[in-house]
This record gives structure tokens, sequence and C-alpha cells, in this order.
């Protein structure tokens, strides 16, 4: 095996969301490379059949990412690690602005947001010499629909996010992937039918002709681990979504 296919050997990897969805995607991903995973979710089940699919050397844990205290003790337990990656977040929702409730708009931002940033400031003194951060917005913060100003908020919040932490946190690297419309549970709120013409559309629109799997933006993640002299950036996974 040469150095450049070994990037991740041996490296600890800490994927919160890694039970399904595009952070399980990474955490196949990296153990291909014969990284360790260490896999967070806030359902110890979907932890433990994500784990059934994985080497035997990785670990998991069930915590709320909305709950500071979990989320330090986390980071204490597990010690010493590589790179972290945040791709947790609940099903979309779609409204308008005027339909949707306060309370409501706050819970995506506490999970997508602020558990990003609550992971970044608790791991931040466990990363090792030459790791970094992961974090995932989407191109819906470029191009949104009419309802998705929550979505497109969030992850124009999350970017500017990545950027400033880059500064603050270095030399430990801290990037962002944003991907487009990728087959997950992340669309599982849309009725079967209005979700299969939506990918049906999307994937016409494409130049690439399909909408993305969630093993092939996996590999934006991998991207930005192995690589060392990026950093405050945002990587598109997108099947070039943003050019038409």
């Amino acid at each position: 095996m040469d150095s450049k296919s070994a990037l991740l050997e041996r490296k600890k990897v800490v994927i919160i969301g890694g039970s399904a969805g595009i952070g399980f995607a990474v955490a196949q991903a990296v153990a291909s490379k014969n990284a360790q995973v260490v896999i967070v979710s806030s359902n110890q089940e979907r932890v433990n059949n994500a784990l059934e699919k994985l080497p035997q050397n990785s670990a998991g844990h069930a915590l709320d990412v909305t709950d500071e205290e979990q989320i330090h003790e986390l980071f204490e337990k597990i010690g010493a690690f590589d790179h972290l990656v945040y791709t947790a977040g609940e099903n979309l929702i779609f409204s308008n602005v005027r339909d949707t409730a306060l309370t409501d708009a706050r819970k995506f931002w506490n999970i997508r947001y602020w558990g990003a940033f609550t992971a970044a400031k608790h791991a931040q003194e466990h990363i090792n010499l030459g790791g970094s951060i992961t974090f995932t917005s989407g191109i819906v913060s470029q191009r949104p629909n009419a309802g998705w100003s929550l979505g497109a908020s969030i992850c124009a919040a999350m970017e500017g996010f990545t950027r400033a932490l880059a500064l603050e946190l270095a030399p430990i690297r801290v990037n962002i992937v944003s991907p487009g419309v990728v087959e997950t549970d992340l669309w599982s709120n849309m009725p079967a039918a209005d979700r299969d013409t939506f990918y049906a559309t999307t994937a016409e629109a494409l130049p690439v002709k399909h909408v993305g799997q969630a093993d092939e933006v996996a590999q934006a993640y991998v991207y930005l681990m192995e690589q060392t002299f990026g950093t405050g950036q945002v990587l598109v996974a997108d099947g070039g979504a943003v050019l038409v």
C-alpha cells in the first residue's frame, strides 16, 4: 500500500450522524481505508444496526446533540482522535415562513447548527496534529426553492461558521461539504409518489443525469480528510445542480 492510499489508515474518525444516510456512507468509506470509526447518533438501535455492518474495531455512542454536557462527556470518553465529521440532521420540512412555527424552526437550528457548534467546541482539544473537522451544508443555500427558507438559512450559516472556525482553530483544517439532492431518508417526509417524481425531475435536469447516492457524496468527505492544504472551503457535490 503506497503512502497516498494509506492516509487514513489507523486514524480515528468520529462521525456524528454516522448511523444512516451520508454519515453512514462516510463511516463505510473510511473504514474501507482501515481507519477506526466512531459513529454517534441519537438512536441506540440505529447505532447498533450500523455497527453490525462496520468492522469489529468500530465503536458507537447514542446521545442528544442538543445537550452540551452529553457532547462534552462524549469527547472526554473518546479521547484523542484525528477527524470529526458532522452530518447529523432530522428529515427536512418544507414550509413558507408565514406557516412555520418558531418552535419547530428552532429545533432544526438546534441540531444542524448548534449541534455542530457544540461538537466543534468540545472536540477541538482532542484532535491530533494534522486532523480536521468536516461539516455539512447543502446547495439549497445557493439555489433555494419557495418553502426552503429554513434549510437555506441554516446551510448558509454553516458555511460562514466553517470559514470563521478555520481561522480560529488553525492548524486544524475545517471544511464543509455541500451536497445536492441525495437519495437518503432526508426526503422521507415527502409522500412517496411526490418523492419519486422529484428524484426523476431532478435527475433529468442534472448534467450527470442522476440524483446523488450517499456513497458518491461520502467521497467528498474522504477527500477533505485526506488532503492537507485546503481549509475554510465549501466542497460542492451536486451533480452540477448549481450550473443549471
